[in-house]
């Protein structure tokens, strides 16, 4: 949402009522203008999109009802018929490791549309770029 504000790109995003981004960050973004709609229906969020992104539904060490998340989250996987609606030439991105078979099917993310490893690569550079910033002090 951040990344939105700050280079004035759409972002649209699909969750569960019960699973809305902090109010927080919602109310910096509209302070921002940045142009964000959040949704709670994945194909009214992916329909004609460029970019089609998700993250894991539970992250490590995730406490209390994890079959509950699972069912409100069960809509919202990245499968061939969400990838469907939106542009042809759609990316599928995920910053990774997946769990293929729950946020994504395994057909996406190992389809041609995934960039996810090319995601991963740029990444670990950014990543070796900081280090160095940190070392150097600057």
């Amino acid at each position: 949402m951040e990344a939105a504000a700050q280079f004035d790109f759409e972002l649209k995003i699909a969750c569960p009522k019960d699973y809305m981004p902090s109010k927080k960050v919602i109310a910096w973004a509209k302070k921002k203008k940045a142009d964000i709609e959040i949704l709670h229906d994945a194909k009214d969020a992916a329909a004609n999109a460029d970019c089609i992104m998700t993250d894991k539904w539970i992250s490590m060490g995730d406490k209390g009802n994890l079959s509950k998340k699972r069912k409100a989250f069960k809509s919202f996987q990245v499968n061939k018929k969400l990838m469907k609606v939106a542009k042809k030439d759609a990316i599928f991105m995920h910053d990774l490791p997946a769990q293929r078979g729950e946020e994504v099917s395994a057909e996406v993310i190992d389809g041609k549309q995934s960039v996810v490893w090319q995601q991963a690569e740029n990444r670990l550079h950014c990543q070796k770029g900081i280090i160095e910033w940190c070392l150097k002090g600057k």
